[in-house]
Order: C-alpha cells, then sequence, then structure tokens
C-alpha cells in the first residue's frame, strides 16, 4: 500500500487543509461544554439574559463556523481521495494492458475487474475517511480527558480509568474482525467471479440447460457469503452495547463523584454537566475510531491487492534495438518447445517450420493439439520454452512490440469487435486508412456487401463485442481489420470457421492475391481450407507429426489422413 502514496503527489494542499480543517471544527465542539458550564454558572444563576443571549449567539456562531470547517474539510478529503483512485485507477488499467498472455493467464480477467472496481472503491472511501478522522477522533479523546482534568482533577481520574477500558474492548472486537473481513472480502471475489463467468456463458447455459445447477451454486457460494457477512456483522454490532453499557457505567461513576463534591460545595452542577458531555464526546469518537480503523484496514488490504497487480513484471518485455527495414518476410521457427506455467507436460514439442515471402502454411490438428499455442509463439504472445522463433533472420525477443507486431496482422480465434462504427473497427487495424482502404479491405475480406446494407453503412454502429452481427459477419469484419495493416505476416486462426464453404473459398482467393505477398498463416479445423497451401503442418498431442502438401500428407500421414476422411474423404 506504501507504493500507491507515490500517486498523491499533487494532492499536498488537500492532504493538509483536510485534515487540518476537521481539528479545527473538533476544537470548536471541545470549547463547547465549557460554554454551556458558563452559562450555568454566569447566566442562570446571575439571572443575566444578556449573557445567556450573548453565549447563545456564540454557540450559534461556532456551530456555523464548524458546519463550514466541516464541509470545506470534506471538499478537500473528497478532492484528494477521488483524485488519488482516478491516478491509480489509470495507471492500474495502463500496466494491465502492458502485461502480457502469462500474466494474465496467471491472474484471471476477473481479478483485475474486481482490481479496477471494488478494491479502488475501498481505498478511495479508506483515503477519504482518513485525511477526515484519523486525527480528529484521537484529539477528541485526549482534548477532553485535558478538558476534564482542567475542571476537576479528581473527577477526571473517571475519565483516566474508563477510556483505556472503553478503548481495550472496542480494539478487542475491532482487530478480532479485521481478518474476518478479509475472508469476507475473498468470498466476494469468489461471488463476482462467478457471476462473470455466468454471465459471459448465459448462452451455453441455456443451451444445456443448465441454468438451474448454476443458480444452486450461485446460491451456495452466496449464502457462503452471507453467513461469513453475518458472523462478522454480529461481532462488530457487539460494539456500540458493549461501549454504550461502559461509557454509561463511568457516568454513573462520575455523578456520583460529581453529585458528593457538589454536596461538599467544591465542584459546580454545570461543571458536572461538562465533564459528563466530555464523557459522551469520547464514546463518540472511540467508536467512529474504531469503524475508521476497519475501513482503513480493508483500503489497505484492498490497497495491497492492487499494488501486488502493480508490481507484477511482464514477463515479456520488448528490445530497445533499433528497427531494421526489410523488403521480404520469413518465419523460422527452430526446434520450438513450449510449456505453459503450471501446465504440465509441453503443449508444443520440437517444432522446426520455416515459411518464406509470399508462402502459404496451413495448420491444422485436433482440439488442443496446440494450433493457436504455435501461432502465439510467433506474435511473442509467449515466449519459447526452448528453442528460437525468428522473424525475418531476427529472433523475436530482439524486437520491441511495435515494430513486431506491426509486421504482423492477426485474426484470433474469438471474433473480438468493439463497441463503435464500422469504421472506427477497422481504424484499429490502421489509424491513418482512408475510406477507399477501408471499403478495399472490405472487398477482399467478402465483408463489402453486407455492410452496404447496414444503415449508415461504414457509420453503423456496432453494439459492444458484435452482439448486433452474426458470427460470420463479425469473422470477415476481423478479417479485414487485418487486412488493412497491410501486414508481412497474416495470421488466420480459425477465422472462417462460421462462413459457408463459398465465402470461405473466395476469401482464401482473395488473401492469396494481397499485393506485397506475405506470408500467410491458416490456421482451421477444415482440411479443404488448406488444401491449396504451399505446406501444411500437422499437430498432434503438440508435435509437428507431418510437413508437406495436400497430396503428400494424405498419402503419409495419418493424422491428416484420418482429419480428410472424417470431412467427407477430401481428396
Amino acid at each position: 500500500m506504501k507504493k500507491l502514496l507515490k500517486y498523491m503527489r499533487g494532492y499536498r494542499r488537500e492532504c493538509i487543509l483536510g485534515p487540518l480543517l476537521k481539528l479545527a471544527e473538533a476544537s470548536l465542539e471541545l470549547i463547547v461544554p465549557y460554554v454551556i458550564m458558563n452559562i450555568i454558572n454566569i447566566g442562570i444563576l446571575n439571572g443575566d439574559k444578556a449573557y445567556i443571549i450573548g453565549r447563545m449567539l456564540l454557540l450559534v456562531g461556532m456551530g456555523l463556523a464548524g458546519l463550514l470547517f466541516s464541509v470545506a474539510a470534506q471538499y478537500f478529503s473528497a478532492r484528494a481521495a477521488v483524485g488519488f483512485s482516478s491516478k491509480v485507477r489509470a495507471a492500474l488499467f495502463a500496466h494491465i494492458m502492458h502485461l502480457g498472455y502469462p500474466e494474465i493467464d496467471r491472474m484471471g480477467k476477473s481479478t483485475f475487474i474486481t482490481r479496477l472496481t471494488s478494491d479502488l472503491n475501498q481505498v478511495q472511501a479508506g483515503v477519504n475517511l482518513t485525511l477526515r478522522l484519523f486525527l480528529r477522533s484521537p484529539f477528541i479523546v485526549f482534548g477532553a480527558m485535558i478538558c476534564a482534568f482542567t475542571i476537576d482533577l479528581q473527577a477526571a481520574l473517571v475519565f483516566v480509568v474508563a477510556i483505556p477500558v472503553l478503548a481495550a474492548v472496542v480494539f478487542a472486537i475491532m482487530l478480532s474482525t479485521i481478518p474476518l473481513y478479509k475472508k469476507v472480502q475473498q468470498k466476494l471475489d469468489r461471488i463476482l467471479s462467478k457471476t462473470r463467468e455466468n454471465l459471459s456463458g448465459v448462452r451455453m447455459l441455456r443451451a444445456l440447460c443448465k441454468e438451474s445447477e448454476e443458480i444452486d451454486d450461485f446460491a451456495e457460494k452466496n449464502q457462503d457469503l452471507s453467513r461469513a457477512q453475518r458472523f462478522v456483522g454480529k461481532l462488530s454490532a457487539l460494539m456500540n452495547p458493549l461501549a454504550y453499557v461502559l461509557i454509561n457505567a463511568a457516568i454513573i461513576v462520575l455523578i456520583y463523584v460529581g453529585a458528593l463534591k457538589v454536596q461538599h460545595g467544591v465542584l459546580t452542577q454545570a461543571a458536572v454537566i461538562a465533564l459528563y458531555n466530555y464523557m459522551s464526546q469520547i464514546l463518540v469518537e472511540l467508536i467512529k475510531l474504531a469503524n475508521l480503523i476497519i475501513t482503513i484496514t480493508k483500503a489497505v488490504a484492498c490497497g495491497n491487492r492492487v499494488e501486488a497487480v502493480l508490481e507484477s513484471d511482464a514477463s515479456l518485455l520488448p528490445s530497445r534495438l533499433p528497427p531494421e527495414i526489410k523488403g521480404t518476410h520469413t518465419v523460422e521457427l527452430r526446434r520450438v518447445s513450449f510449456r505453459y506455467e503450471g501446465g504440465g507436460d509441453n503443449a508444443l514439442t520440437d517444432i522446426s517450420l520455416t515459411a518464406d515471402d509470399g508462402e502459404t502454411v496451413g495448420i491444422i490438428g485436433g482440439t488442443g493439439s496446440g494450433k493457436t499455442t504455435l501461432i502465439n509463439l510467433i506474435c511473442r504472445f509467449y515466449e519459447a520454452t526452448e528453442g528460437e522463433v525468428l522473424i525475418d533472420g531476427r529472433p523475436v525477443a530482439s524486437y520491441d512490440f511495435a515494430e513486431l507486431r506491426g509486421k504482423i496482422g492477426i485474426v484470433p480465434q474469438g471474433a473480438a469487435l468493439f463497441g463503435g462504427t464500422v469504421r472506427s473497427n477497422l481504424l484499429f487495424g490502421r489509424e491513418d486508412a482512408t475510406d477507399d482502404e477501408i471499403w478495399e479491405a472490405l472487398e477482399r475480406a467478402q465483408a463489402a456487401d453486407f455492410v452496404r446494407e447496414k444503415p449508415g453503412m461504414l457509420d453503423f454502429e456496432i453494439e459492444q463485442g458484435g452482439k448486433n452481427l452474426s458470427g460470420g459477419q463479425r469473422q470477415r469484419l476481423t478479417v479485414a481489420r487485418a487486412l488493412i495493416r497491410n501486414p508481412g505476416i497474416l495470421i488466420l486462426d480459425d477465422s472462417s470457421s462460421a462462413l459457408d464453404y463459398a465465402t470461405d473459398l473466395a476469401l482464401r482467393r482473395a488473401v492469396r492475391q494481397l499485393p506485397g505477398r506475405p506470408v500467410i498463416f491458416i490456421v482451421s479445423q477444415r482440411a479443404s481450407s488448406l488444401r491449396g497451401s504451399d505446406r501444411i503442418v500437422v499437430l498432434d498431442e503438440g508435435r509437428a507429426v507431418g510437413i508437406g502438401t495436400h497430396e503428400q500428407l494424405y498419402e503419409s500421414c495419418v493424422v491428416y489422413r484420418e482429419i480428410c476422411d472424417s470431412q467427407s474423404r477430401i481428396r
């Protein structure tokens, strides 16, 4: 949490003025019992109405001043807290955007969402309350005790005994609830993770008629969270009654001692009332302080979790070597193996492959054979565990990310579109593309016809995730987004799975006629989609069991022949 405090820079004035204004308000609050004591001792006993009215106006003025101090303190505290959380949120989002696939796999997307939302909101609330109350409550407690000593030394000894006992009870409850609150937060994380998982997969749940099972599972986790919250809530609820019992017992002793002193003429009735008011102030502030510390503890725990994400280093670092300009493009894999973190066996083992300028390489294999993993290594989304991946004769690790991925146009397995227009989505591929270039990319991707039919055409609004488009339309738009980059290396990762055979064939023909002769990688489950490739790589359990043309592999590779035969004996 300490390392997050650097984001408070720029709010030094607010961090000073907020607590100081609260202390000013607290000083006025400590003066009130003195004023009331003087009203009784001087104004009421002497029947001096002018004095009483004057002191009443003084109390009103102090109340208004205290209100102004409180509002100003709240303004500066909120300004600092909101500004601080905004800076941290921006830094956290930027850091997440620079993390590699390994870190995203390890932490999980739901973790990032929780850190950016509920955790940072808790940190913001903790900073706000700390600036407002962290100095005010101790100031009131010790200030009230000192004021009590100025009134009567013997009566003030009641404060000396009551405050430690009261503080011990309050802080004992607080310390016992802090670890429980942490467990509650962990259970809440699991609820959020489950909610995200179910909402993202709601269509599949309905297709499989699993709604009831998921509802029961969610209800069980929700009840677990509720039980934990109720238990910690019951412990926290003990604070107020126990504190009131102790403080009322102290008040009884105080009144008893005060009554004896009043009877002997040592102490006035007004002084006893002032002591009573100070005791009440101490009660309120100790409870406030305990609740504040619980809030701060939650905020620190959440801040530590945010800090852990910010301190997570990206395992893939860009090179600082100057870029090289080369007219041709080659991709080479030299005995490449890869194993996912915590994944056990290798996902890829001893893969060697070379693709030269203008060649088309098909990649096929069963589910889980490592097709997408191989593509991810070329893009350096992951680092090869063994061996080396080279592009244009240079290891991918020697490239800056912008230079490396500027050479590559990739259509990922899941067609990802963003909320906005057709134009804005394609401009993600290249910001300076003209409308003519956009239409050309749409034509090559076989998407121009359906875009022309949409209202507004290039200005047609796409909902988040492309929900208002069919699966095939989404795939063709993502292909167009990759083509508009004019890449030297084009990767189509199962990008035609939602297309009919005629559209798929037209798309492959258009891709092979691209200017600039890019290296093309096509990942597909359809053997027909790869038949015209210069080379086809057949993967089985992470190993290349065959590399060659369609005819060569059908004759020599059992795995490839089985795939073809299972797809209506494609030959």
